[in-house]
């Protein structure tokens, strides 16, 4: 069994995979003073509480956008399961045609999100990423990232309004029944839910417009469900991709005995 870990700047999410299927998953909050022993005993807690046993993990994959927090967990693959996990370096590891100015400028997360979309539903594509950021990833016909967007997360904007406006204060992010709300936290609600709709469906009208063919919307993220529904643009919505890509990148570069390679049918 795979142990796929996801790091994110505010949750990390853990995912086990037997072969290609996603058996269990949890998140937690990114926190970087955990220790490893921490992070150790909470996954085989897991684990177990699944029905898995730790022993059945045969290998760890690893994407990190928070280096403190990356070098934990490589410190609890080692110690917890045996095993040297697979750091996702893009450019190095995992392989991706880049048409943009800077390839290394690029974080692990927003490449192994293109490697499991393009393996699920091919190009072209657009990538939403609802998380603490917004990102929008671009992948032409030819299977290239030729870039994209990055916005503030719906949380991240939530937070920023009501801290900085005195009168403002935090509300629930849940959808109001209308537009046009009738009290402060409605109006809020308003403002950063239908905004954020109209945001995504406007941002890749633009973006389909200066890409060849028709591109299919993936979204993702801890937020999309906030999305999933309310912007019109959105073709497929997959919580998991982040970790099928992960999953996918990590079967590509150390393939197990005897298994096939990601993408290579039976017949091939």
């Amino acid at each position: 069994m795979l142990l796929a870990v996801d790091v994110g700047n505010t949750n990390v999410k853990l995912g086990v995979y037997d072969d290609r299927r996603l058996v269990a998953s949890w998140r937690l909050t990114t926190r970087r003073e955990q220790t490893a022993d921490e992070y150790g005993v909470f996954t085989h807690t897991m684990l177990r509480s699944h029905g898995l046993e730790p022993s059945r993990v045969t290998d760890v994959a690893i994407s990190a956008t928070v280096p403190a927090v990356q070098r934990t967990m490589e410190d609890m693959a080692g110690r917890y399961f045996g095993i040297a996990p697979f750091v996702v370096d893009p450019g190095v590891n995992v392989a991706l045609p880049m048409r943009i100015d800077y390839p290394r400028e690029v974080g692990p997360d927003r490449v192994v999100k293109v490697v499991g979309a393009l393996e699920l539903y091919g190009p072209p594509l657009i990538i939403i990423d609802f998380g603490t950021a917004t990102t929008f990833e671009c992948v032409s016909p030819e299977g290239e990232f030729i870039g994209g967007a990055i916005a503030p997360g719906i949380a991240t904007a939530a937070e920023a309004l009501t801290t900085r406006a005195a009168r403002l204060f935090g509300v629930d992010l849940a959808r109001p029944t209308a537009a046009i709300g009738r009290n402060t936290v409605t109006n809020i609600q308003s403002g950063i839910i239908f905004g954020y709709a109209g945001l995504v469906d406007g941002l890749v009208a633009r973006m389909r417009g200066e890409m060849e063919g028709t591109p299919k919307v993936v979204a993702t993220g801890g937020l999309v469900g906030l999305m999933e529904g309310l912007a019109r643009v959105i073709d497929i919505v997959n919580p998991h991709l982040t970790l099928e890509g992960l999953r996918i990148a990590c079967a590509r570069a150390r393939p197990a005995p005897g298994a096939r390679p990601a993408g290579e049918s039976a017949a091939g």
